[in-house]
């Protein structure tokens, strides 16, 4: 059975994320591990990382993830935004990496009008260069499927595979998978044949191996909108049909999957989803 939960808050403390994850009765948990709206935060304390290793234990030590900071961008046109986005997200797998957090989550970039040729050689360069300044070798990076709004990259499958094949370090290299920006970039999930067709697609391109996270949002607008809209699952255009499929898939029974919903501070609308979700496994 996959194991379900949702980005929370780290308001407080990192440790209250954990804390936050097992109010809703979840086994998964993505997190930010800093303030992701400022470059520069402190540098974490042994106080902060105790705390966060012994709440983890204490939960049963389910699966972690980081998401990145959105200010980061990989491919940014800009040379000091591009020279920042590279510090910063050495810093993010170095703060991982401290944790204990096996993946870190990130959007692949926006390439600016320069050009999905010129973004993604970015993106590839950016990454090498990323892993190497953090002297990590512990910390899984997962590149993030988007919806392709404006000029972010990675809405495609093919994106995703030139950066993968082209990296230095394609071990350090996996893929995760978000049910609304896969649908807004065109893919369909919403009947056996079409969530047949996009993951046969995902194999041939990138291979399932690499698909190691999900997150499970439905979407507010339309298959190919190319608009990055996260619903409620079930009252999105994606609908429960697909998040069924998807639930039961054999191939996907060890994943973390997390909510990316909206919800407010008593956490209700994620216990809400989290029981819609739980309701359409059949094993």
């Amino acid at each position: 059975m996959p194991c379900l939960g949702a980005h929370m808050s780290i308001s407080g403390g990192l440790y209250k994320a954990i804390q936050r994850i097992q109010k809703v009765g979840g086994t998964a948990l993505q997190i930010f591990s800093k303030n992701q709206r400022q470059w520069r935060v402190p540098s974490l304390t042994e106080e902060s990382i105790q705390a966060f290793k012994e709440e983890w234990q204490k939960w049963g030590r389910y699966p972690v993830a980081v998401h990145t900071s959105y200010l980061i961008n990989l491919a940014a046109k800009n040379k000091d935004i591009l020279k920042r986005s590279v510090s910063a997200f050495a810093d993010e797998l170095k703060r991982a990496a401290l944790l204990g957090i096996p993946f870190v989550i990130i959007h692949p970039g926006s390439h600016g009008g320069e050009g999905v040729k010129t973004g993604l050689k970015k993106v590839v360069q950016s990454l090498d260069r990323s892993l190497e300044l953090s002297e990590t070798t512990e910390v899984m990076i997962l590149l993030e499927t988007t919806a392709g709004q404006g000029t972010n990259l990675g809405a495609s499958f093919e994106e995703l595979a030139f950066i993968l094949e082209k990296s230095k370090y394609q071990e350090k290299l996996g893929v995760c998978v978000d049910t609304a920006h896969i649908f807004a970039a065109g893919y369909d999930l919403r009947t056996p044949t079409a969530y047949a067709r996009t993951f046969d697609l995902l194999e041939k391109n990138i291979g399932l191996s690499r698909v190691r996270f999900f997150h499970l949002n439905d979407s507010r607008t339309a298959l190919g909108s190319r608009k990055d809209r996260h619903e409620h699952i079930g009252q999105g255009q994606i609908g429960l049909a697909g998040f069924k499929l998807l639930l039961n898939d054999p191939r996907f029974q060890d994943h973390p999957m997390v909510l990316e919903t909206p919800k407010g501070k008593d956490l209700l609308e994620d216990i809400e989803n989290l029981k819609v979700l739980n309701s359409l496994l059949v094993f």
